[in-house]
């Protein structure tokens, strides 16, 4: 039974927390953890943060509208294609004509959108690319509870913490 007015805690949150150490790259922190785990450390009382984000955008090429075209055309026909297997399940048409059918028309439908969209961008972006938000730095973070045993322990492994002298 729970106590009105409180809500049960996140399994993202520590109730105390306190930092570890930082590192530059996820596995120097994974590695840290891991270390405490194989030592039997509490480890559901540790945390992986990543801290200070970045968005990277790298551009992969440029768009025309004969690209467009064939992205929309592609990406209908799969459509399509998933579309005329539903509907292939509920009939009793030759498979082979319903799956044509709708793949054509989803080609088609694809295509159409594709070009209406790049249209309406007016060039403000004739470019393709992949985004990836990423941590600059991975902070683990311990129960303060478990902090002593845990900087205890983390002696024992090399460049685990931080030299708070450098």
């Amino acid at each position: 039974m729970s106590t009105p007015g409180l809500t049960p805690a996140s399994p993202l949150k520590l109730q105390f927390p306190q930092s570890l150490a930082v590192y530059d790259d996820y596995a120097a922190a994974q590695r840290t953890v891991d270390f405490l785990a194989d030592a039997e450390f509490p480890v559901d009382q540790l945390m992986i943060v990543g801290t200070d984000l970045k968005r990277i955008e790298r551009i992969t090429g440029r768009l025309t509208w004969a690209r467009i075209a064939v992205g929309g055309i592609l990406s209908g026909l799969w459509f399509g294609v998933f579309v005329g297997l539903i509907f292939a399940l509920f009939t009793t048409s030759d498979l082979w004509q319903v799956l044509l059918s709708t793949a054509f028309m989803g080609a088609t439908f694809g295509l159409v959108w594709a070009l209406i969209g790049y249209a309406f961008t007016r060039g403000q972006r004739d470019f393709s690319s992949v985004t990836q938000v990423v941590a600059t730095k991975y902070e683990v973070l311990v129960e303060n509870k478990h902090a002593a045993r845990a900087r205890e322990l983390l002696a024992g492994l090399p460049g685990a913490l931080p030299n708070p002298f450098a």
